[in-house]
């Protein structure tokens, strides 16, 4: 557990050893394997007797043997940083589809408990962007600035994700489209912005400031065991529920509310 420095540089040079015999296994030359493993044994040979020379003396003659076999190339760096982002990859992945899932509360429903995301119209222009710049990060506000080039008539709204995380309408007009930094909600709650609204030339269609949601992270697991209790706090798929319209591409939304009943309550 508390072995000393060079010890451990040996142990860490016997596994990389093990893993490039593994790797390399079917372009290596019988004198060439022979020599790895042979370098291989002596270092083993020389943890076991704790000689803090000999360790040293056969772990550098396996590491030059393993540098004059192996010489560093550009692609190696790029093969071994591309193996440890893949492998983050695979392991954020399995975390968000079995144990946890990140979600942005989209609208105000549940505030003061949850804050959700909520839009500020305003009729002077957005700040410099060095401005905006410091309020996204500090605040996790941003500004939209849509203003109508044609005379134009709304014809929907439809969401669009961007890496999983970010929200953006797609206005589409009939003459123009445009792509705001704003859920569809957002958009028709707070700047007024419906399907069939009409614009003149320069008029401002959507200009304001948005309050980012808060950002959560969705229990995945936990209720696969346990039975829910009053009180909590929940996300569900509104598949199904009159009223609530199902979006083609992305499906039914998401809602986050408290659980005010269980089965059986009256």
């Amino acid at each position: 557990m508390f072995a000393s420095r060079h010890v451990k540089h040996s142990r860490l040079l016997l596994r990389h050893a093990r893993k490039y015999l593994r790797y390399k296994d079917d372009r290596l030359s019988g004198p060439e394997r022979e020599e790895i493993v042979a370098g291989m044994t002596n270092l083993r040979e020389a943890l076991r007797t704790r000689d803090r020379a000999k360790i040293q003396a056969t772990s550098n003659a396996l590491d030059k043997t393993l540098h004059r076999l192996t010489p560093v190339t550009w692609e190696s760096h790029w093969r071994e940083n591309c193996e440890v982002i893949l492998v983050a990859i695979v392991v954020a992945v399995g975390i968000r589809s079995y144990f946890l899932q990140p979600f942005k509360i989209p609208t105000g429903s549940m505030q003061p408990t949850l804050n959700g995301i909520v839009g500020h119209p305003m009729a002077k222009p957005p700040p410099n962007i060095l401005q905006q710049i410091g309020e996204f990060v500090v605040r996790g506000r941003n500004y939209i600035n849509v203003v109508s080039r044609e005379d134009d008539q709304v014809l929907e709204i439809t969401p669009k994700k961007v890496l999983f995380f970010f929200t953006f309408s797609r206005l589409t007009c009939q003459r123009q489209q445009f792509l705001v930094y704003a859920p569809p909600e957002t958009l028709s709650h707070d700047f007024n912005v419906f399907p069939g609204r009409m614009y003149r030339r320069g008029e401002i269609i959507a200009r304001g400031a948005i309050d980012t949601g808060d950002q959560v992270f969705v229990d995945k697991f936990t209720y696969n065991f346990v039975k829910p209790h009053r009180g909590d706090v929940f996300v569900f798929r509104t598949d199904h529920i009159p009223g609530i319209r199902e979006d083609p591409v992305m499906g039914s939304p998401f809602y986050i509310k408290r659980l005010a009943g269980l089965p059986g309550d009256r």
